[in-house]
């Protein structure tokens, strides 16, 4: 019955350098990268979101922390105007 419509043994395709070779280029190729995109900072600009060194400046040294359950578009409001 092997064989007969295609289908391949899972010890074939463990053992098989074709289907190891796509996966061991692709994997590490899509690491190196995904570290390059945000070792260069490309993923702060991309995404808008601040740099670790813009989190605190020296204006704004507090953590916005919203405390009202039903006041919450206001504090947003007033964090916002503060930037």
């Amino acid at each position: 019955m092997y064989g007969i419509k295609g289908k391949r043994s899972f010890a074939y395709i463990i053992t098989s350098i074709r289907y190891w070779v796509i996966p061991s280029i692709t994997i590490p190729s899509l690491f190196i990268v995904g570290w390059l995109f945000v070792s260069t900072g490309l993923a702060y600009n991309v995404f808008g979101s601040p740099r670790p060194n813009e989190y605190f400046t020296e204006s704004r040294q507090g953590i916005l922390l919203i405390t009202g359950h039903f006041d919450h578009l206001v504090q947003l409001d007033e964090f916002s105007r503060s930037f």
